[in-house]
């Protein structure tokens, strides 16, 4: 998966051979050079294994064919068995056999363009509603011969006819446009060049070392820093390719999506329409120009057809405004909340920290500053504990998660960082100041990430918060450097170093599991990065947690140090309250359903929905509402959501930390 915001992105120089006046191409005796390279920089794979060999073949079919309709499987086994040669005959500058790939795969692009017309040309055609289709490919596997792909390729037809016909195109119409869009799918594969070629299989040797090495040809490069800049106008998502589909992988806080709650991670975009005009598939389309599809003007309009995996598969239309990203909504934002105890008022401050936004600019806001005044607003309000809800924050700057983690201890290492040399350096609390000295309680969840999961692991090992939320963070501790290559050759995006926290302990894979565990919709197995292909493995390191780490805060505050015998009173009464909380028993209910689903979709189930949620024709003299279900208005049920209307309102998760800080500062008193 492609967290590019998640970690700062360190820029290094980088030179294969001298620039020349013109731009270079990527020509076949380059590519060693690219491997030799990366392997160089990388963290943990320093030689061309064996593994490394077929992982990185395997990571080429899979972007050669994400769908597996072109080969079958005894071809993609034919070409596993050749990785020796392929490699061998690269370190000799010959890519012959890659290029004939190619060549192969333009032939099956002409074989599905006649299939598909086989299939809908006919005057007699109709949606077969009986048609059950196995989404994963991975679950689904190559056919094992010609006549398995043929029905393989009827599946997907039919599907592809009823998204059309989703988009109000009448059933001719959609016949003819599922044509036309193979016909282009062959066009685009005798386009491709021997530098495309290259450029995949590339790419597909940096995503065989971990899911956070990749290689950006030139335009992707462009691409790149344009996502790497808050200037970008369009719907504030990041986006990757998992098995030919755009997957949203983080909402953007501040952005337009993050505005309406219109989609979550791991929702599936198969379609992209412009105000007014029909849909276009975006199913195996390069992501790239799925990114072109979906920016445009701030102001205008652009509608998804969105694929959601729940308990069933659920399709949905949502149209969102283009916006630019919107500082002040990313900001961190103080609230506050009272409890009643044995007569006794509480009153509660509420950090909401999304990101760990800002720059070095000295006109551009930064989050420790925020954070910081936001503290230190809470303490003079009289606070008598603070929860900051980390749920929402997939990372950033790590400069500054560095220095609000110091906001809480007085001194000591919070991060270290393992470099590919095996150099380590220790990140200190840089600062004096503590605003913030009294009882802590900080919300987690799956989708807290990276430089979030660093300030939560030195808090944990700190003794200092109680941590509350799903049963692990995310789990991404790797750092990534962006390395440019001659102009042309675009840059090469290395995993250069890993984290760990001041326990030892790396938060790679493993995430930081919390004190005490509460339901939420986002705790399901499928989601972390122990779920991206070659994830690197969790390693450690010697502790660097200092005896006096937290002696200043425990003098000034008033709340007792965590202790077994506290944690286990404050787990034993969440644990009551969360088991006769209905809301909570819902979200329960979900993730066993979500377990049990089997990937499967069936059309029936789509005609069905389709056919509930037509509009009332009287509200179109008006501007049109909403179908059921669709998430211009509000996302399939999710107890744990937001309503998309009042961003203040408490979740569920929230009021549970409020109930437990309440307890650490009874217990402390």
């Amino acid at each position: 998966m492609s967290w590019k915001r998640l970690i700062p992105v360190a820029v290094v120089l980088f030179s294969l051979a001298p620039a020349g006046p013109a731009d270079a191409t990527l020509r076949c005796q380059t590519v060693p050079k690219l491997m030799d390279s990366y392997l160089q920089a990388h963290v943990t794979h320093k030689g061309l294994t064996a593994e490394l060999r077929e992982r990185a073949i395997d990571s080429y079919l899979e972007a050669v064919d994400s769908s597996k309709t072109l080969f079958l499987a005894e071809e993609a086994e034919a070409i596993r068995a050749d990785r020796e040669r392929i490699f061998r005959e690269l370190r000799a500058g010959k890519c012959d056999y890659l290029t004939g790939i190619q060549k192969r795969l333009h032939q099956r692009y002409q074989s599905l363009e006649m299939l598909v017309r086989g299939i809908v040309g006919r005057d007699d055609f109709e949606l077969d509603p009986t048609i059950e289709l196995t989404i994963d490919p991975d679950d689904r596997g190559y056919p094992k011969d010609e006549i398995a792909r043929s029905e393989l390729v009827r599946k997907l037809a039919h599907f592809q006819i009823s998204n059309l016909l989703a988009g109000e195109e009448g059933l001719d119409e959609a016949r003819e446009r599922l044509i036309h869009r193979y016909e282009l799918m062959t066009k685009r594969s005798s386009e491709v060049t021997d530098e495309d070629v290259l450029s995949l299989f590339v790419d597909a040797f940096a995503r065989s070392l971990d899911p956070h090495s990749n290689y950006f040809s030139a335009d992707a490069m462009e691409d790149f820093q344009i996502g790497m800049s808050l200037s970008l106008e369009g719907i504030g998502v990041a986006l990757s390719s998992r098995d030919g589909y755009p997957v949203v992988e983080q909402i953007i806080p501040g952005g337009a999506t993050d505005r309406t709650d219109a989609l979550e991670p791991n929702d599936k975009i198969i379609a992209v329409a412009q105000a007014g005009e029909s849909p276009v598939s975006v199913v195996d389309m390069a992501l790239r120009d799925v990114v072109r599809l979906i920016r445009g003007k701030k102001g205008s309009t652009v509608k998804l057809t969105v694929l959601r995996q729940k308990e069933k598969t659920e399709r949905f239309n949502v149209s969102i405004v283009r916006d630019t990203i919107d500082l002040k909504e990313q900001a961190a934002k103080l609230s506050w909340a009272t409890r009643e105890v044995d007569g006794r008022t509480l009153k509660l401050a509420v950090l909401d920290l999304r990101s760990f936004y800002g720059d070095r600019s000295p006109n551009k806001r930064r989050s420790s500053d925020d954070v910081k005044a936001l503290l230190r607003e809470a303490r003079k309000g009289g606070a008598d504990g603070l929860l900051l809800d980390l749920s929402r924050n997939g990372g950033g700057n790590l400069e500054y998660a560095v220095q609000i983690s110091g906001f809480f201890i007085e001194e000591g290492g919070i991060v270290a960082i393992r470099e590919s040399s095996g150099r380590e350096k220790v990140l200190n609390d840089p600062s004096d100041d503590l605003p913030w000295a009294g009882p802590l309680v900080v919300l987690t969840s799956r989708i807290s990430a990276s430089a979030s999961e660093i300030l939560v692991g030195a808090l944990k090992d700190y003794d200092r918060a109680v941590l509350v939320g799903d049963s692990q963070t995310f789990g991404k501790g790797s750092v990534q450097t962006v390395i440019p290559l001659p102009p042309g050759l675009g840059a090469l995006k290395v995993t250069t170093a890993m984290f760990f926290r001041p326990g030892g302990a790396s938060t790679q894979m493993a995430g930081v599991e919390p004190h005490i565990r509460i339901p939420s919709a986002w705790d399901r197995k499928d989601f972390g990065e122990s779920e991206q292909p070659y994830a690197l493995p969790s390693q450690r390191i010697t502790p660097f947690v200092p005896v006096n780490g937290t002696r200043k805060a425990r003098k000034l505050g008033d709340w007792r140090r965590l202790t077994p015998d506290v944690l286990a009173e404050l787990s034993a009464r969440s644990q009551a309250r969360v088991s006769g909380n209905e809301g909570f028993g819902e979200v329960v209910a979900k993730l066993a359903e979500a377990e049990e689903a089997q990937g499967a979709i069936r059309l029936a189930e789509i005609l069905e929905k389709r056919e509930a949620s037509k509009p009332d024709p009287a509200a179109e003299t008006g501007p049109p509402e909403p179908a059921a279900g669709d998430a211009a208005v509000t996302p399939p049920a999710d107890p744990n959501a937001d309503d998309g209307e009042d961003d203040d309102v408490p979740t569920l998760q929230v009021e549970e930390g409020l109930d437990i800080l309440a307890d650490l500062i009874t217990l402390g008193s």
